[in-house]
Formats: C-alpha cells, structure tokens, sequence
C-alpha cells in the first residue's frame, strides 16, 4: 500500500477515535466541542488533528473535574478558538506543500 493511502487510512481511523471521544463527553462539553470544530475548520485553514487531540483531552479532564466547558473555555469562546490555533499549527496549505515537497524528493531520489 502506499504511503498516501496508509495516511488516510491511519488518519480515518485516528479522526474515528476522536470523534467516540467526542459523543462520550457530557451534552454541554459535546456541544462547545462541535461549535469550536466548526470555527476552527471555518476560519483558520487548519486540519486541527492535533488541536482536537488536545480539546479533547483538556474536556475530558474538565468534565472528570466537575467543571463546566464555558469553565474551560471562558466566556469568550471565539477568543479560545483564536489562542488555539495561534500556537503554529499547520495550515492544509502547509501540509499539502510538505506532502508534495516529499513525494517528489521520494520519487526523484533527493
């Protein structure tokens, strides 16, 4: 198999992972979760693998905590979205270049 489909498939199934992580959370952590999601992939360019590894992991504290997600993320939530992604993060482009910049220095032996 190739390493384009190993990624995808490895990628499918990490994101699976992720998102049975995401249904287990409480009902308002599930919720703030999906909004940042859809912010993240709407205004940043980001795959956000890595940013929801992360979300998850510190809603899964919170939530074992007791405490609440607007807790977590303040009452600005857009603000925690932006601070997020502000931490040089890949973009797509980014990625997309590295996996092209690859594939051709694999292909041509550099």
């Amino acid at each position: 198999m190739n390493e384009f489909l190993k990624k995808i498939i490895g990628d499918k199934k990490e994101w699976r992972a992720m998102e049975a992580r995401a249904k287990a959370l409480p009902e308002d952590y599930r919720f703030v979760y999906r909004k940042i999601q859809h912010y993240i992939w709407n205004s940043s360019g980001l795959d956000g693998m890595d940013i929801f590894k992360g979300l998850l992991d510190l809603f899964e504290e919170g939530a074992a905590n007791g405490r609440t997600a607007i807790e977590i993320t303040g009452d600005n939530v857009a603000a925690f979205c932006d601070e997020l992604t502000s931490g040089g993060a890949k973009t797509y482009v980014d990625k997309w270049r590295d996996d092209l910049n690859r594939s051709v220095a694999k292909r041509v032996g550099k």
